[in-house]
């Protein structure tokens, strides 16, 4: 396996996993991966809903930490363990935000939108009453509110998270049609000096492709972007490292010869 490093993990410690952080790791090792950055949520003012609670995607860090650092030690000769989160992105949360991300030493963070305007694309509510196409736009145009309110993340998770969930999925989406936005996005994030993932769990969600797309993935490399980490978002363990193959391959016809790992924040590259 060319890519040894998932770097978008979920356990129990995240509202939406019920997964053993251990049975999660044990996995990791029988995949022959060599790191594993757990990235729990934690999306301050989710909205409440049928399924779930304002409170739901609230973590608990310093129960995660503590466990964490007890794997390890436990596993460190086995496998690198990081400590990294994933912080749902909203304007008005920019300084709850902050101040959370400063309340522990991660090795990673990652930036990402769940919700835009209130809505979470996971729900058909935010495609309701009118065309992917004005959905997504909103989406994308929510992105850059995000990038001009916060800056203390490493990558943007998961930029076409919106895409995944549309009724039509990928169908008629390309880079291309929403060129002049991500490019702003892009040249933002790549000023900002932060980095993208390539998140394969779209692949198992019907899309043609990971994301963000290929195209997105190929125009951040030709505008010099270099920071790229590889994420399965898995949120249990059969979910681990899928696809990375199938990342690897994109990856090196997007222009990319290595992906990234951090610790302590600061990036590391790895030859594919």
């Amino acid at each position: 396996m060319p890519i040894t490093a998932d770097y978008h993990l979920h356990s129990s410690f995240s509202g939406d996993s019920d997964s053993p952080m251990e049975e999660m790791i044990l996995q990791g090792i029988n995949l022959g991966l060599s790191q594993m950055c757990f990235t729990e949520h934690n999306d301050f003012d989710y909205p409440a809903n049928e399924k779930d609670t304002e409170d739901t995607f609230l973590l608990n860090a310093d129960s995660y930490l503590y466990d964490l650092v007890h794997l390890q030690e436990k596993y460190a000769h086995q496998i690198k363990i990081l400590f990294g989160v994933e912080i749902g992105l909203q304007p008005h949360l920019s300084k709850r935000n902050a101040a959370f991300a400063k309340a522990h030493a991660y090795d990673f963070i990652i930036g990402s939108s769940h919700i835009c305007n209130g809505k979470d694309p996971y729900y058909p509510d935010f495609f309701a009453d009118r065309t992917p196409a004005d959905a997504f736009t909103e989406y994308f145009e929510s992105i850059l509110d995000n990038l001009n309110n916060f800056s203390n993340f490493d990558v943007y998770g998961h930029l076409d998270y919106v895409v995944r969930y549309s009724p039509a999925k990928d169908q008629g989406y390309s880079y291309e049609a929403f060129r002049t936005l991500f490019d702003k996005i892009l040249t933002k994030l790549i000023d900002m000096e932060k980095g993208i993932e390539i998140n394969t769990s779209g692949l198992s969600k019907g899309l043609r492709d990971a994301n963000p797309c290929r195209g997105v993935i190929k125009r951040y490399r030709e505008l010099g972007g270099e920071i790229i980490t590889v994420g399965s978002d898995a949120h249990a363990p059969g979910q681990i490292a899928c696809s990375f193959d199938r990342a690897a391959e994109i990856l090196k016809d997007c222009g990319f010869r290595y992906y990234t790992t951090f610790e302590k924040r600061s990036p590391s590259f790895h030859k594919i």
